[in-house]
C-alpha cells in the first residue's frame, strides 16, 4: 500500500513518518521547498523525542520519502491525507479552511485510479462533505471516496499515540474506503486496539468533542485549585480523590497556569463557533474558553503579590516558556500572556527553556534569554516555573539559594513540596495548595 501525506506540520509528518514505520510506503508532500530540502536532508523541523531516528531509519529503509510534487504523490497512492494547517481565523474563533480546500482542489487534478481521500487535519463538521463537493465538481469522473480520520496526538508523546493509540476513528459510509482505512491500520488491529468506524459528521465531531472535554478537565481543577487555596485545601488530593472514581478518570486533573498549544485554544473556539451557527450553543465550552483566557492573566497578578505588591525594577528568572515539556511548541503558551504581563509591570525576564527558545525569542521580544537554570537564576529576585520539564524537577536548592537574590520561588507547576522548599529555606508559592498543609504521601 502506498499512501500520500500532503502537509508536513505536527500531525502530517508524526502521522506519515508513524504510517512508515508500519511498513506503507509514505510520501509526504508541502509546497514549501525548503522545508522538503531539509526533510531529504533528515533535518526535523519539530522537537519530538523519537521522531529523527524514524524518519532516518525510514529513509533509509525506503519507505519514506518527502517531495513538493503533489501530482506524482497523489497519482500513485491509495489513500491521501490531506494534514493541512486549521489555524483559527484572526478575531472569529472559526477555524480557517483554507488550506484544506486548496489541498482538495489539487488532489482533485491529480486522482488516478480509486483513491480514499482523508481528512486528517482538525476541521469542522461539514467539512469532509465539502472536501468531496470539490473534488467532484472538479472531476465528475473521479473514482473516490472521502474518509475523516481525526488524530489524537500529544505533542511530547506522539508517537506512542499513533503506534499505541487509545482508539483510531474513521468516519466513511464507503465499503471500499473502510476496506483500504481497515488494510492501513492493520497493524493496529493486531494489538486489539478499538477501531471505531462512524459516518463523516459524527467522526469530525467526535475531535472536536474529545479536546473541548479534555479542555474542560483542565479548567475545571484549575478553580477548584482557587478554591483550595482560598480554604487551606490540597488541590492535588481533591484531584486524586476524584480521578479514582472510574466515571472521571485521573488524567488532565492537573492544575496550572491554564491550557495552551496548537489544539485546545483552537479547538474549542471553533466547537464555540460551530455549535453557535447550528442554533445549539455549548454554555460550558464558551465558560472553559473565557476561563482559560483570565487564568494566564490571573497568573501575572499571583506572580506579583507573591513578589509584595510589585515587580517594578525586578529581575524575574523564569524556567520554561513552551506550552508543555517535551515540545518546542510555544502556540498560545501561557508563557506568551505572563511574561509580557510582567515586562509591562516593570520586571526584566531572565528565562530558560530546554528546547523552546529559539521558537521565542522572536514571539517575546525583550528578553534575556540564559544557557541553562542556574544561569537564569543569577541575581534575580524570584523564580517562577513555568513548564514542567524533568531536568527542572531535581534542581540543587543550595545552588538556588545562593544563586537568587531573593528566596521567592512561585511554581506554577507543583512539581516541588512546601516542606522541603520551605526547609532550604525558600518562600514558596504553589497552585491549589495551601502554605500550612501537612506533606502528602509520596
Amino acid at each position: 500500500m502506498r499512501i500520500a501525506m500532503i502537509g508536513t506540520g505536527y500531525v502530517g509528518l508524526v502521522s506519515g513518518v508513524c504510517f512508515s514505520q508500519f511498513g506503507v510506503d509514505v510520501v509526504c508532500v508541502d509546497n514549501d521547498t525548503d522545508k522538503i530540502d531539509r526533510l531529504k536532508r533528515g533535518e526535523i523541523p519539530i522537537f519530538e523525542p523519537g521522531l529523527e531516528d524514524l524518519v532516518t531509519d525510514n529513509i533509509k529503509a525506503g519507505r519514506l520519502s518527502f517531495t513538493a510534487d503533489i501530482e506524482s504523490a497523489v497519482k500513485s497512492s491509495d489513500a491521501v491525507f490531506i494534514a493541512v494547517g486549521t489555524p483559527t481565523r484572526r478575531g472569529e474563533g472559526h477555524a480557517d479552511l483554507t488550506y484544506v480546500y486548496a489541498a482538495a482542489k489539487e488532489i482533485a487534478g491529480a486522482l488516478n485510479g480509486y483513491t480514499v481521500v482523508v481528512t486528517k487535519s482538525t476541521v469542522p463538521v461539514g467539512t469532509g462533505r465539502e472536501v468531496e463537493r470539490i473534488i467532484r465538481e472538479a472531476r465528475p469522473e473521479a473514482d473516490f471516496d472521502v474518509a475523516s480520520n481525526p488524530e489524537f496526538l500529544r505533542e511530547g508523546s506522539a508517537i506512542n499515540d499513533f503506534m499505541r493509540p487509545d482508539r483510531v476513528v474513521v468516519g466513511t459510509e464507503s465499503p471500499r474506503a473502510r476496506a483500504v482505512l481497515s488494510a492501513l491500520y492493520r497493524p493496529l488491529f493486531l494489538i486489539e486496539t478499538p477501531v471505531l468506524f462512524t459516518t463523516l459528521e459524527t467522526a469530525e465531531v467526535t475531535k472536536y468533542a474529545c479536546n473541548s472535554f479534555l479542555a474542560t478537565k483542565i479548567t475545571f481543577i484549575n478553580e477548584i485549585a482557587d478554591l483550595c487555596e482560598r480554604v487551606g485545601a490540597d488541590v492535588h488530593d481533591v484531584a486524586r480523590g476524584i480521578g479514582l472514581d472510574g466515571r472521571i478518570g485521573r488524567k488532565f486533573l492537573h492544575p496550572g497556569p491554564g491550557y495552551g498549544g496548537s489544539c485546545f485554544p483552537k479547538d474549542t473556539l471553533a466547537f464555540v463557533r460551530t455549535a453557535q451557527e447550528y442554533g445549539v450553543p455549548s454554555r460550558i465550552v464558551e465558560a472553559v474558553v473565557e476561563v482559560n483566557d483570565k487564568r494566564k492573566h490571573r497568573m501575572v497578578e499571583k506572580i506579583i503579590s507573591a513578589c509584595g505588591g510589585s515587580v517594578k525594577g525586578k529581575t524575574i528568572a523564569v524556567l520554561g516558556v513552551t506550552f508543555k515539556p517535551n515540545t518546542d511548541d510555544m502556540r498560545e503558551a501561557p508563557s506568551l500572556v505572563i511574561l509580557p504581563g510582567l515586562r509591562e509591570a516593570g520586571a526584566t525576564i531572565r528565562a530558560f527553556d530546554p528546547e523552546g527558545m529559539d521558537e521565542a525569542k522572536p514571539i517575546l521580544g525583550d528578553i534575556v534569554w540564559c544557557t541553562d537554570s542556574y544561569n537564569a537564576m543569577e541575581g534575580a529576585d524570584c523564580l517562577v516555573i513555568l513548564t514542567e520539564w524533568n531536568e527542572f524537577r531535581a534542581l540543587d536548592l543550595q545552588r538556588m539559594k545562593d544563586l537568587l537574590r531573593d528566596s521567592t520561588i512561585i511554581d506554577l507547576r507543583n512539581i516541588y513540596e512546601h516542606s522541603d522548599m520551605e526547609a532550604a529555606g525558600f518562600q514558596y508559592f504553589s497552585v491549589g495548595r495551601g502554605t500550612e498543609r501537612p506533606a502528602r504521601d509520596s
